[in-house]
């Protein structure tokens, strides 16, 4: 998957796939291949769903979450988009063998 790799120093997090830029806190991470694949899989979720849905769904269920966790990290490792890009993120080869919207399962 083709993508401008950026560099963002104050980015709260390790990394962050905005289609097509995939931005990383520093350097090295830009080849960290767990992170790639975990970026990459949003990326498919991102192209499922057209994009701009992806960022009004991925918002609304973390403000759902947020109000059923009272806490950031519960609220973002209960979002159906991440849940599946951290159970997936160290097989390499998820995206050759992922079903269509495979996020909603785990909605």
């Amino acid at each position: 998957m083709r993508y401008w790799k950026i560099i963002v120093p104050d980015l709260p997090a390790s990394a962050m796939a905005l289609y097509p830029f995939m931005l990383f806190k520093s350097p090295f991470l830009q080849h960290d291949p767990v992170i790639i694949n975990h970026e990459e899989i949003h990326f498919r979720q991102q192209l499922e769903l057209l994009i701009l849905p992806f960022y009004l769904i991925y918002l609304g269920h973390y403000l759902l979450n947020r109000m059923r966790y009272k806490n950031h990290d519960e609220a973002y490792f209960a979002i159906c988009f991440e849940k599946e890009a951290y159970a997936h993120d160290r097989d390499l080869n998820y995206l050759k063998k992922r079903k269509l919207y495979q996020w909603a399962a785990r909605s």
